[in-house]
């Protein structure tokens, strides 16, 4: 074993974009140009009895973690509920899908007799938080993790809380197999989705299993595609948070949160980001303490967790890849 993990469990992220750099095959976005370096099928694991593993090799916008968790969480789709709260991880998807149809003429959300100036991307985000009408029709993204966890659509007009089930199941089953959430749905996504049905997002993070060993609660994500650099980080942090949450409703102390990648890769622009933070020591992960009782998954609010000790190294900017999603076919 690489002795570098014995002493911090970060060294798993570094040694990981350490690879992509060295070994990492060069590929090309089909709909935005982003090159980016893949290597496939890697896992790394964190012991939740150890510290919270919110990377400190830089620092990880913790308020935006907090809120897009609580967003799936709630089942929201729509990002007003992200701008209300300062969070704008999530503006770039909503805006992509506004410029693509508001200036498209065949688009049936934008008539011939409709067709106007584009908005900046800051007005578009203002008009968002200030209009609930525009918020409603522009600021929703259809069928993204919050939807799929808390009620996925079926053949009829029955919607599944997958992450309700799972929690009951917990109770009712402790030595169950199956406690699965999965958000990917192919009627919905890329070219196996009629145009009008489409999410337009590239289900990323598309499914999560818990299980119970030992008295303990564990969960392990699949990721299909990740972004190592910019995403992985909120990945990590916003899924271990989920573990811990889970293993508190049901009464079980925190086990392991297990991260399995598919495609997880540098994009280009991001390589000498990816550099700079190599260069740096990590440093001992901070703890989540819960300051409110709560004994189900409605009853959560962002506001009950409380981050204690964390001290990272600085932020480093990246700019964020629009990448996948709905491509038309030719």
């Amino acid at each position: 074993m690489n002795s570098r993990l014995i002493k911090h469990p970060e060294y798993q992220y570094l040694d990981l974009l350490q690879e992509i750099l060295e070994h990492g095959f060069r590929k090309v976005d089909r709909g935005t140009g982003d090159a980016s370096y893949s290597v496939f099928g890697r896992q790394i694991r964190f012991n939740l009895s150890q510290g919270f593993p919110l990377l400190t090799t830089k620092k990880v916008y913790w308020k935006g973690v907090l809120h897009e968790l609580y967003w799936f969480m709630s089942g929201q789709s729509n990002i007003k509920y992200l701008v209300d709260n300062n969070v704008h991880i999530w503006d770039d998807y909503p805006y992509k899908i506004y410029k693509s149809q508001i200036l498209n003429p065949k688009s049936q959300s934008n008539p011939k007799s409709q067709i106007q100036k584009e908005m900046t991307k800051e007005e578009f985000v203002e008009k968002i938080r200030t209009d609930n009408v525009f918020a409603k029709k522009w600021g929703n993204l259809q069928r993204i993790y919050g939807e799929m966890w808390r009620k996925y659509p079926t053949r009829t007009k029955r919607t599944i809380d997958q992450l309700a089930w799972v929690i009951q199941e917990i109770k009712d089953d402790p030595n169950a197999h199956n406690l699965i959430v999965n958000s990917w749905n192919p009627e919905y996504l890329y070219t196996m989705a009629l145009e009008k049905e489409t999410s337009h997002f590239p289900i990323c993070h598309n499914m999560y299993q818990v299980n119970i060993i030992d008295g303990k609660l564990s969960l392990q994500l699949y990721q299909r595609s990740a972004d190592i650099f910019l995403g992985v980080p909120f990945n990590i942090a916003s899924y271990a948070l989920l573990t811990l949450i889970l293993a508190k409703i049901t009464g079980y102390e925190p086990g392991e949160f297990v991260h399995t990648f598919g495609d997880v890769h540098i994009y280009e622009m991001h390589l000498e980001q990816v550099k700079e933070q190599l260069n740096r020591k990590p440093k001992p992960f901070p703890k989540i303490k819960f300051n409110h009782y709560f004994k189900t998954i409605d009853e959560f609010r962002p506001e009950y967790v409380d981050l204690i000790e964390y001290d990272p190294y600085p932020p480093i900017k990246a700019q964020l890849s629009v990448s996948g999603g709905f491509i038309k076919k030719k």
